[in-house]
């Protein structure tokens, strides 16, 4: 077998699934399935005979289901791995786990398999193992119970002084809870967060963040008022930018044009922020592939306000903040441990 071919274990409870998604990727010449597992289990010892690149991982199955697989997985040897996902909110709030528990991406299974619904899920499956295959991959640490940092700011009763707006997309979720789990509670700052998402995934998104933060965390909705101490994410499926209402800042949903291959973009976001005059602007660049993002930060910059793009070193890829980074437009590169700290720190500066 060429070197250069990408090694792929492909596990799934129903044999319909194994077969159409070894056929979907060795359509592909530079990957092979070197085997095809019914269950964790199975799975568990197949990767121990095959020595994959990467894996693809059903969340439903028998005896062993994906969470617990995966948990074996980054603690004993970690893999890259891409679960595969249903649409619905169970199917979503599990991804979201997973995403956490280490799995570098996931793919939702199409709801039915017509022919367009099928190709997609085939090209973004293809295109998920050639990207991810071979990356590092760190072994699984227990989560902490509680965050300790910045508990004792004292913000006082300032109003909302600062927008921090924060792009990300493929290890995004992983991202998003480091710094948001770090943001104290009396901040007088607003999140405005794209994460590219398909619908539903971003409400599971929004409400585990919202359980695990001391801000308000909330899935974004039409005539939403920025308020301190809040985050927004933007909905799977809609553009969000942000208007001016009598004075009021406001969230604004549309269905336009697809900007950079995505809708919700970072860049529709950030440039919605041109006409905003009272209030300070942070931009960061966090993981994912693409340059969303990196005309939005043209805005930030000139309304006076600062960009952080995340090291190559803690990003899964390094594609958006590559691409910020090479505008010449960015204030700091930071590892991802250390982002919170500084969005602190500037909304404190004031």
């Amino acid at each position: 077998m060429h070197k250069d071919i990408i090694r792929v274990l492909v596990v799934d409870d129903s044999p319909f699934m194994r077969i159409l998604i070894k056929d979907m990727l060795e359509n592909d010449r530079d990957i092979k399935v070197v085997a095809v597992a019914k269950n964790g289990k199975d799975a568990l010892q197949k990767i121990k005979n095959t020595q994959p690149d990467i894996i693809t991982l059903d969340v439903e199955m028998p005896i062993m289901d994906g969470l617990e697989c995966l948990q074996h997985i980054m603690k004993h040897n970690p893999l890259p791995v891409i679960m595969l996902s249903s649409f619905t909110k169970e199917g979503a709030e599990i991804t979201l786990k997973a995403l956490e528990l280490g799995a570098l991406d996931f793919v939702t299974k199409p709801g039915n398999f017509l022919q367009k619904d099928t190709f997609d899920f085939k090209t973004e499956l293809i295109n998920k193992v050639k990207l991810l295959a071979g990356k590092k991959v760190g072994r699984l640490h227990q989560p902490e119970t509680e965050i300790q940092s910045f508990k004792n700011i004292n913000m006082g009763s300032k109003r909302l002084s600062t927008v921090v707006a924060i792009g990300a997309s493929t290890g995004g979720p992983k991202a998003l809870k480091e710094i948001l789990t770090q943001i104290p509670g009396d901040i007088p700052a607003t999140f405005v967060i794209v994460q590219h998402m398909p619908p539903g995934f971003t409400r599971s998104l929004a409400e585990r963040m919202n359980n695990l933060s001391k801000i308000k965390v909330k899935e974004g909705e039409e005539g939403d008022e920025l308020k301190e101490g809040t985050a927004f994410i933007a909905p799977g499926g809609y553009h969000i930018t942000v208007e001016n209402a009598r004075d009021r800042y406001v969230l604004h949903l549309n269905k336009g044009p697809l900007r950079n291959g995505h809708r919700p973009s970072v860049d529709v976001m950030m440039e919605s922020f041109e006409n905003i005059k009272d209030k300070k602007f942070i931009g960061i660049i966090l993981t994912g592939m693409g340059s969303d993002g990196a005309e939005g930060i043209r805005i930030i910059k000139q309304q006076q306000g600062v960009v952080i793009a995340q090291s190559e070193e803690t990003c899964v890829v390094y594609g958006m903040p590559k691409a910020a980074v090479e505008t010449g437009l960015v204030d700091w590169v930071l590892p991802l441990e250390d982002i919170s700290k500084k969005i602190v720190s500037l909304v404190v500066r004031e």
